[in-house]
């Protein structure tokens, strides 16, 4: 059984040559713990000096050299600390940046359907959270630990040097504090840690979706329904920290306590030593050492509990990211087949998600001939778009078999199978950049001339004409901002010139206003030219003309045929058309013509404006 690493050792593997700066930010540290506890020990002198010489202070000769010492090793602490930081921040920022990459890398390597089962909102907070946590942890809080423990082994030898019973009353509240933080940041923490940045993930998924969500939750009218599921996350994540708190309480008390109250300890011991008298002048002095001297213990020992608690979340942190690391590639091709044709077969097909208890699909065969417009329609769930990612390898079937040209998708390198399907989604996405640069992102060298052609074909020659710098204007820069039928054209632009021969559309015209679906349309009429395509649509007027129309229910194929077929066979497609006729055939009734008057003169007789 392999052994699993440390997690120090496992973010060691990402520092690369840097991690030698890791080790030194350590040294530096302890070096620096160690030159902060002398500028006490001078304190201690000037104190001792002037007791011993009172009432004459005038014999107190070395208050200003001790003084001057004390600001020497004080500014000596601060540059070794400096210095120690400087490194651990060089070395912090290079195994945050790296572990980022490597993570983005593997994301890339996985199928395309992993961002839309995982949540994108998911996937961000694991990349660019959990990697920052690896970064504070390392720049700050590892040098800090070894700070924090040096010190108190340096205050140990110290404590004992001058009186020893001074030194052990001094670190009976220090036991007594130590039993308390085990019981509040012991190993049931490392499971509260876990809860905590589930529901703090969970939480930051939903506003992410719900933001995304708001253009269609304006458009339908949505209120507070719309905001349930998120609510439900906050009130989830609320409740969880509220309870946390409350258990962390008593022990958090109790460690303040114990840790505050050496004084207290010191005291009682100084009066038992006294035995009602007054205090020998050896005994007062030893005193005022500890006194000065231990308050140092409780500030390490503070950090030495934030410190376990921090170590919890980077051990969070790194197995969010193993998470996604963990999660293996679909495996490609050794000897990649070449499609015969852009015919798309489908045979015996049952597919379900990771996290579902149901197939999506359930035995599906279906076969598009090459040069064959098809379409999928169904009632939402039926597995249309399960059946687009599929074609895609988005994802890997359970059973049966997606075939392409005859050949299995499984069998086909991922870049063949990239240049042979062509996916339009319902929502386009444009990065922020160049309408140059977005077009290019399916054909990186094409030339200037060749996306302009793209574009004209797509219906974008208006987008351009408004821009000010044309297809080189960056999106989202400057107030420069597309309409959601104008992004659509030039994610249309983009799949144009890549002309790969089978078109997947996936909703496409879903959310585009009537003037833009109709300029969509036209789009999709040039670039359906000579394809295999396959629709996915809510719209049946969309579909109508198709050569064939798939209808899927439940994950099953539960008809197919044309339009017309369809329609007359009285079959669940037959009553789609007839719901969908009679939702656009709905007219506002006007009002009856006696009632204005009425209300127009009622107005009036009461000075009311109409």
């Amino acid at each position: 059984m392999k052994k699993k690493k440390g997690n120090l050792a496992e973010l060691m593997q990402y520092a690369g040559k840097h991690k030698y700066l890791t080790y030194s930010s350590w040294v530096l540290s302890v070096i620096s713990a160690a030159l902060a506890l002398v500028p006490f020990v001078y304190i201690f002198f000037i104190v001792k000096e002037v007791i011993e010489s009172a009432p004459d202070f005038s014999q107190a000769t070395n208050i200003v050299f001790n003084g001057w010492m004390a600001v020497v090793f004080a500014l000596a602490s601060i540059l070794a600390y400096v210095g120690a930081l400087m490194c651990s921040h060089l070395s912090a920022f290079r195994i945050a940046g790296n572990m980022r990459k490597k993570t983005m890398k593997h994301i890339s390597e996985l199928p395309l359907g992993f961002i839309g089962e995982a949540g994108s909102g998911k996937v961000r907070r694991i990349v660019n959270d959990s990697s920052a946590a690896t970064e504070t942890y390392l720049a700050h809080q590892l040098p800090d630990m070894a700070g924090a423990i040096a010190t108190p082994v340096g205050l140990i030898a110290v404590l004992f040097l001058f009186d020893w019973r001074f030194g052990l009353i001094s670190l009976l509240p220090v036991i007594l504090a130590f039993v308390c933080m085990w019981k509040m940041a012991g190993p049931k923490m490392a499971q509260d840690m876990k809860a905590y940045n589930n529901a703090l993930e969970d939480m930051n998924n939903q506003a992410v979706e719900y933001v995304r969500g708001v253009p269609v939750v304006k458009t339908f009218g949505q209120t507070v329904r719309s905001f349930k599921k998120f609510q439900g996350s906050i009130d989830n994540y609320h409740n969880y920290c509220v309870a946390y708190c409350k258990k962390c309480r008593p022990s958090m008390i109790l460690f303040t306590m114990f840790i505050n109250s050496t004084f207290a300890f010191l005291i009682s011991l100084a009066l038992i030593l006294a035995g009602g008298e007054a205090i020998a002048l050896n005994t007062l002095i030893n005193f005022i050492f500890y006194v000065i001297f231990t308050p140092i213990l409780t500030t390490s020992l503070m950090k030495v509990l934030y410190m376990s608690e921090n170590g919890m979340v980077v051990a969070d942190a790194l197995q969010r990211v193993h998470s996604i690391l963990d999660l293996k590639p679909l495996p490609e091709a050794v000897k990649g087949e070449t499609p015969e044709d852009n015919s798309v077969e489908f045979s015996g097909v049952s597919f379900r998600y990771s996290n579902a208890e149901t197939d999506a699909l359930k035995n599906v065969s279906f076969k598009v001939d090459a040069g064959q417009t098809v379409a999928f329609v169904g009632p939402s769930g039926g597995g249309k778009t399960t059946v687009a990612g599929l074609i895609s390898r988005f994802w890997d079937v359970r059973e049966g078999s997606v075939k392409i040209g005859g050949v299995n998708v499984k069998n086909i390198k991922h870049e063949e199978l990239m240049n042979n399907v062509s996916y339009v989604f319902q929502d386009g996405k444009l990065l922020k950049t160049s309408i140059l640069e977005n077009v290019r992102l399916s054909k990186p060298h094409a030339s200037e001339v060749e996306v302009l052609n793209a574009l004209h074909k797509a219906q974008c020659d208006d987008i351009i004409a408004k821009l000010p710098q044309g297809i080189h204007t960056v999106i989202g820069t400057k107030g420069v901002y597309l309409s959601g039928g104008e992004q659509q054209r030039i994610a249309i632009a983009r799949v144009m010139l890549k002309n790969a021969p089978i078109i997947v559309l996936d909703e496409a015209t879903a959310f585009a206003d009537p003037e833009n679906e109709a300029l969509v349309q036209n789009a999709f009429a040039e670039l359906s030219k000579d394809k295999t395509v396959i629709m996915i649509a809510h719209r049946l007027t969309t579909v109508r003309n198709a050569e064939k129309i798939f209808v899927l229910k439940d994950g099953q194929i539960e008809d197919a045929g044309t339009h017309d077929e369809l329609v007359k066979s009285g079959s669940l497609y037959a009553k789609m058309w007839k719901d969908y006729q009679t939702s656009i055939g709905w007219k506002v009734a006007a009002a009856k013509p006696s009632v204005i008057p009425s209300a127009v003169e009622g107005s009036r007789g009461k000075g009311g404006n109409v």
